[in-house]
Protein backbone atom coordinates (compact mmCIF):
# COMPACT_ATOMS: atom_id res chain seq x y z
CA UNK A 1 0.00 0.00 0.00
CA UNK A 2 2.60 2.42 0.48
CA UNK A 3 4.18 1.95 -2.86
CA UNK A 4 0.45 2.90 -4.13
CA UNK A 5 0.04 5.54 -2.56
CA UNK A 6 3.77 6.90 -3.47
CA UNK A 7 2.64 6.06 -7.03
CA UNK A 8 -0.04 8.40 -6.31
CA UNK A 9 1.72 11.40 -4.85
CA UNK A 10 4.14 10.82 -8.21
CA UNK A 11 0.67 10.93 -10.82
CA UNK A 12 -0.20 13.81 -8.63
CA UNK A 13 2.70 15.71 -9.11
CA UNK A 14 2.72 15.38 -12.70
CA UNK A 15 -0.81 16.19 -13.00
CA UNK A 16 0.37 19.51 -11.23
CA UNK A 17 2.72 20.42 -13.16
CA UNK A 18 0.13 20.72 -16.05
CA UNK A 19 -2.86 21.34 -14.59
CA UNK A 20 -1.87 24.58 -13.05
CA UNK A 21 -1.06 26.16 -16.36
CA UNK A 22 -4.45 25.45 -17.70
CA UNK A 23 -6.06 26.62 -14.63
CA UNK A 24 -4.10 30.01 -15.18
CA UNK A 25 -5.06 30.73 -18.78
CA UNK A 26 -8.67 29.42 -18.60
CA UNK A 27 -8.91 31.68 -14.92
CA UNK A 28 -7.53 34.51 -17.02
CA UNK A 29 -8.25 34.45 -20.58
CA UNK A 30 -11.01 32.01 -20.88
CA UNK A 31 -9.47 29.55 -23.51
CA UNK A 32 -9.52 25.91 -23.67
CA UNK A 33 -5.95 25.44 -24.74
CA UNK A 34 -6.09 22.28 -26.46
CA UNK A 35 -2.23 23.45 -27.09
CA UNK A 36 -1.44 22.76 -23.80
CA UNK A 37 -0.70 19.21 -24.89
CA UNK A 38 1.52 20.08 -27.74
CA UNK A 39 3.88 21.77 -25.12
CA UNK A 40 4.01 19.03 -23.07
CA UNK A 41 4.78 16.68 -25.60
CA UNK A 42 7.38 18.95 -27.67
CA UNK A 43 9.25 19.23 -24.22
CA UNK A 44 9.58 15.31 -23.81
CA UNK A 45 10.98 15.00 -27.29
CA UNK A 46 13.86 17.94 -26.98
CA UNK A 47 14.39 16.40 -24.01
CA UNK A 48 15.42 13.05 -26.16
CA UNK A 49 17.14 15.49 -28.47
CA UNK A 50 19.33 16.88 -25.46
CA UNK A 51 20.10 13.85 -24.06
CA UNK A 52 21.72 12.14 -27.09
CA UNK A 53 23.57 15.61 -27.88
CA UNK A 54 24.66 15.83 -24.19
CA UNK A 55 25.30 12.41 -23.54
CA UNK A 56 22.68 11.37 -20.90
CA UNK A 57 22.79 14.56 -18.55
CA UNK A 58 19.37 14.62 -18.08
CA UNK A 59 19.14 17.58 -15.94
CA UNK A 60 20.87 19.85 -18.34
CA UNK A 61 18.50 18.62 -20.92
CA UNK A 62 15.58 18.88 -18.97
CA UNK A 63 16.15 22.41 -18.67
CA UNK A 64 17.24 22.97 -22.02
CA UNK A 65 13.57 21.19 -23.42
CA UNK A 66 11.86 23.55 -21.09
CA UNK A 67 13.51 26.81 -22.64
CA UNK A 68 12.96 25.39 -26.15
CA UNK A 69 9.37 25.18 -25.42
CA UNK A 70 9.25 29.06 -23.92
CA UNK A 71 9.73 30.78 -27.80
CA UNK A 72 7.23 28.18 -29.08
CA UNK A 73 4.57 28.97 -26.62
CA UNK A 74 4.83 32.57 -27.34
CA UNK A 75 4.60 32.18 -31.27
CA UNK A 76 1.34 30.06 -30.61
CA UNK A 77 -0.08 32.64 -27.71
CA UNK A 78 0.88 35.93 -30.38
CA UNK A 79 -0.65 34.41 -33.92
CA UNK A 80 -2.90 32.15 -32.46
CA UNK A 81 -4.43 32.77 -29.15
CA UNK A 82 -4.57 36.48 -28.92
CA UNK A 83 -6.82 36.77 -31.61
CA UNK A 84 -9.74 34.65 -29.81
CA UNK A 85 -9.52 36.64 -26.91
CA UNK A 86 -13.06 37.49 -25.71
CA UNK A 87 -14.47 34.96 -28.63
CA UNK A 88 -16.55 32.09 -28.15
CA UNK A 89 -14.68 28.48 -26.06
CA UNK A 90 -15.79 26.75 -29.52
CA UNK A 91 -13.35 28.98 -31.58
CA UNK A 92 -10.51 28.43 -29.08
CA UNK A 93 -11.56 24.83 -28.89
CA UNK A 94 -11.21 24.17 -32.62
CA UNK A 95 -8.18 26.81 -32.81
CA UNK A 96 -5.74 25.17 -30.12
CA UNK A 97 -6.83 21.75 -31.12
CA UNK A 98 -5.85 22.28 -34.86
CA UNK A 99 -2.61 23.66 -33.37
CA UNK A 100 -2.53 20.74 -31.44
CA UNK A 101 -2.97 17.88 -35.11
CA UNK A 102 -0.60 20.54 -36.64
CA UNK A 103 2.27 20.06 -33.91
CA UNK A 104 1.84 16.15 -33.54
CA UNK A 105 2.10 15.68 -37.18
CA UNK A 106 5.48 17.54 -37.02
CA UNK A 107 6.44 15.34 -34.26
CA UNK A 108 5.79 12.19 -36.11
CA UNK A 109 7.44 13.61 -39.66
CA UNK A 110 10.80 14.35 -37.45
CA UNK A 111 11.03 11.98 -34.65
CA UNK A 112 8.72 9.30 -36.08
CA UNK A 113 6.07 7.40 -34.31
CA UNK A 114 8.17 4.59 -32.45
CA UNK A 115 7.95 4.40 -28.60
CA UNK A 116 11.24 6.14 -27.11
CA UNK A 117 12.63 4.78 -23.86
CA UNK A 118 13.62 6.53 -20.95
CA UNK A 119 15.64 4.99 -17.99
CA UNK A 120 15.56 6.39 -14.68
CA UNK A 121 18.00 9.40 -14.78
CA UNK A 122 18.72 9.12 -11.09
CA UNK A 123 18.91 5.24 -10.28
CA UNK A 124 19.19 5.57 -6.75
CA UNK A 125 16.87 4.37 -4.39
CA UNK A 126 15.85 5.34 -0.93
CA UNK A 127 14.77 2.97 2.00
CA UNK A 128 12.78 3.07 4.43
CA UNK A 129 11.19 0.89 7.18
CA UNK A 130 12.86 -2.48 5.26
CA UNK A 131 11.03 -0.98 1.86
CA UNK A 132 12.85 0.47 -1.02
CA UNK A 133 11.44 3.49 -3.17
CA UNK A 134 12.51 5.06 -6.28
CA UNK A 135 14.43 8.47 -5.03
CA UNK A 136 13.61 10.24 -8.85
CA UNK A 137 9.75 9.58 -7.78
CA UNK A 138 10.09 11.40 -4.30
CA UNK A 139 12.56 13.81 -6.16
CA UNK A 140 9.27 14.14 -8.35
CA UNK A 141 6.73 14.97 -5.76
CA UNK A 142 9.09 17.45 -3.92
CA UNK A 143 9.70 19.69 -6.72
CA UNK A 144 6.28 20.28 -7.22
CA UNK A 145 5.36 20.98 -3.43
CA UNK A 146 8.29 23.59 -3.90
CA UNK A 147 6.87 24.88 -7.44
CA UNK A 148 3.47 25.20 -5.61
CA UNK A 149 4.97 27.72 -3.08
CA UNK A 150 7.01 29.25 -5.44
CA UNK A 151 4.23 29.51 -7.38
CA UNK A 152 2.08 31.34 -4.19
CA UNK A 153 4.70 33.82 -3.31
CA UNK A 154 5.04 34.71 -7.06
CA UNK A 155 1.58 35.40 -7.10
CA UNK A 156 1.34 37.25 -3.51
CA UNK A 157 4.45 39.22 -3.73
CA UNK A 158 5.33 40.49 -7.19
CA UNK A 159 3.52 43.00 -9.24
CA UNK A 160 2.98 40.56 -12.19
CA UNK A 161 1.48 37.83 -10.08
CA UNK A 162 -0.59 40.21 -7.97
CA UNK A 163 -2.01 41.78 -11.32
CA UNK A 164 -2.56 38.05 -12.66
CA UNK A 165 -4.68 37.37 -9.12
CA UNK A 166 -6.51 40.71 -9.55
CA UNK A 167 -7.34 39.56 -13.55
CA UNK A 168 -8.45 36.21 -12.57
CA UNK A 169 -11.14 38.21 -10.11
CA UNK A 170 -12.15 41.12 -12.54
CA UNK A 171 -10.21 41.60 -15.83
CA UNK A 172 -12.23 44.44 -17.06
CA UNK A 173 -11.55 45.98 -13.88
CA UNK A 174 -7.76 45.61 -14.05
CA UNK A 175 -8.16 46.85 -18.26
CA UNK A 176 -9.80 49.49 -16.22
CA UNK A 177 -6.95 50.74 -14.18
CA UNK A 178 -4.98 51.86 -17.63
CA UNK A 179 -3.38 48.15 -17.79
CA UNK A 180 -2.30 45.89 -20.58
CA UNK A 181 -3.68 43.00 -19.44
CA UNK A 182 -2.81 40.92 -23.02
CA UNK A 183 0.58 41.56 -21.95
CA UNK A 184 0.22 39.74 -18.94
CA UNK A 185 -2.36 36.74 -20.37
CA UNK A 186 0.73 36.08 -23.00
CA UNK A 187 3.03 35.68 -19.67
CA UNK A 188 0.42 33.46 -17.72
CA UNK A 189 0.22 31.78 -20.90
CA UNK A 190 3.95 30.89 -21.86
CA UNK A 191 4.84 29.85 -17.60
CA UNK A 192 1.69 27.28 -18.23
CA UNK A 193 3.64 26.27 -21.01
CA UNK A 194 6.74 26.06 -19.39
CA UNK A 195 5.11 24.21 -16.74
CA UNK A 196 3.60 21.60 -19.02
CA UNK A 197 6.86 20.45 -20.44
CA UNK A 198 8.30 21.04 -17.26
CA UNK A 199 5.81 18.00 -16.24
CA UNK A 200 6.23 15.70 -19.93
CA UNK A 201 9.84 15.86 -18.90
CA UNK A 202 9.86 15.10 -15.17
CA UNK A 203 7.11 12.11 -16.45
CA UNK A 204 9.16 11.18 -19.24
CA UNK A 205 11.27 8.37 -17.41
CA UNK A 206 8.52 6.58 -16.19
CA UNK A 207 6.06 6.45 -18.96
CA UNK A 208 5.94 5.60 -23.00
CA UNK A 209 7.10 8.48 -25.07
CA UNK A 210 5.06 8.73 -28.17
CA UNK A 211 3.54 11.24 -30.41
CA UNK A 212 0.23 11.17 -28.74
CA UNK A 213 1.71 10.84 -25.55
CA UNK A 214 0.05 14.07 -24.08
CA UNK A 215 -3.78 13.86 -24.94
CA UNK A 216 -4.87 11.30 -22.27
CA UNK A 217 -3.01 13.60 -19.38
CA UNK A 218 -4.31 16.58 -20.91
CA UNK A 219 -7.83 15.10 -20.07
CA UNK A 220 -6.97 14.18 -16.92
CA UNK A 221 -5.87 17.64 -16.44
CA UNK A 222 -8.85 19.17 -17.57
CA UNK A 223 -10.54 17.16 -14.73
CA UNK A 224 -8.13 17.96 -12.26
CA UNK A 225 -9.36 21.93 -12.99
CA UNK A 226 -12.53 21.46 -12.83
CA UNK A 227 -12.47 19.56 -9.70
CA UNK A 228 -9.95 21.85 -8.09
CA UNK A 229 -11.51 25.34 -9.56
CA UNK A 230 -10.98 26.97 -12.51
CA UNK A 231 -8.19 29.68 -11.77
CA UNK A 232 -8.33 28.49 -8.09
CA UNK A 233 -4.71 28.00 -7.58
CA UNK A 234 -4.70 26.17 -4.37
CA UNK A 235 -7.71 24.35 -5.45
CA UNK A 236 -5.36 22.92 -8.18
CA UNK A 237 -2.81 21.67 -6.20
CA UNK A 238 -5.39 19.89 -3.49
CA UNK A 239 -7.16 18.07 -6.79
CA UNK A 240 -3.85 17.02 -8.47
CA UNK A 241 -2.94 15.16 -5.51
CA UNK A 242 -6.47 13.82 -4.42
CA UNK A 243 -6.80 12.71 -8.02
CA UNK A 244 -3.62 11.11 -8.51
CA UNK A 245 -4.36 9.27 -5.23
CA UNK A 246 -7.61 8.08 -6.63
CA UNK A 247 -6.07 6.63 -10.04
CA UNK A 248 -3.46 5.06 -7.39
CA UNK A 249 -5.71 3.12 -5.47
CA UNK A 250 -8.26 2.34 -7.97
CA UNK A 251 -5.27 0.71 -10.18
CA UNK A 252 -4.27 -1.16 -7.25
CA UNK A 253 -7.52 -2.96 -7.16
CA UNK A 254 -8.98 -2.44 -10.57
CA UNK A 255 -6.39 -1.30 -13.13
CA UNK A 256 -8.64 -0.53 -16.49
CA UNK A 257 -10.51 1.49 -14.29
CA UNK A 258 -7.96 4.16 -12.76
CA UNK A 259 -8.62 6.88 -15.48
CA UNK A 260 -12.43 5.99 -15.77
CA UNK A 261 -12.48 6.67 -11.75
CA UNK A 262 -11.07 10.03 -12.59
CA UNK A 263 -13.86 11.52 -14.76
CA UNK A 264 -16.41 9.67 -12.21
CA UNK A 265 -15.07 12.06 -9.41
CA UNK A 266 -15.45 14.74 -11.73
CA UNK A 267 -19.07 14.27 -12.75
CA UNK A 268 -19.95 14.03 -8.94
CA UNK A 269 -17.98 17.33 -7.98
CA UNK A 270 -19.77 18.75 -11.80
CA UNK A 271 -23.47 17.73 -10.61
CA UNK A 272 -23.12 19.24 -7.06
CA UNK A 273 -21.29 22.56 -8.29
CA UNK A 274 -21.46 22.84 -12.18
CA UNK A 275 -18.98 24.78 -13.63
CA UNK A 276 -19.53 28.95 -14.80
CA UNK A 277 -17.92 29.36 -18.38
Amino acid sequence: MIYTILYGFTIGAILYFISIGLSLTFGTIRVINFAHTLTYTIGVYMLLTFIGYYKGFFFISGSLAVLVVIPISYVIERFIIRRLYGESLDYTFIATFAVTLIGVDTIKWIWGVSPYPLSDPIGAYLAVWGMTFPLYRVFIVLIAILLFFALDLFFKKTIVGKIVVAALEDKDGVRCLGINVDKYFSIVFILGSALAALGGVLYAPISSIHPYMGLSVLLLSFAVVIVGGMGNLKGTFVSAFALGMVMAITARYWSQGAETMVFIVMAIVLIFKPIDI
